[in-house]
């Protein structure tokens, strides 16, 4: 699991029919310039610090093991401390 902050929203509309209505964001791993796309299946919103999970595991949350995801959202952070930076994030 990886701990990312949620940048914006990704629209595609061109895309294939496995993705569904599945929302998908643009989020950057904390402390690190990548950004990468992820699927939404809990309803997060820009700003959110968010838990993401990857290979196999995110396929299965993002709901099938057949889903098209290497990169899946399966919690919203409502705080934790930062030892990093000393501070609390929320």
């Amino acid at each position: 699991m990886k701990i990312c902050k949620v940048e914006e929203t990704l629209v595609a509309t061109a895309r294939i029919g496995q993705l569904g209505n599945r929302r998908l964001l643009v989020v950057r791993e904390r402390g690190s310039s990548s950004r990468q796309v992820a699927v939404d299946p809990v309803g997060c919103k820009e700003g959110d610090w968010v838990i993401v999970v990857g290979s196999s595991a995110a396929r299965s949350a993002a709901g099938s093991n057949d889903y098209p995801s290497d990169f899946t959202i399966v919690g919203i952070i409502d705080y934790w401390e930062d030892e990093s930076n000393s501070g609390k994030k929320k």
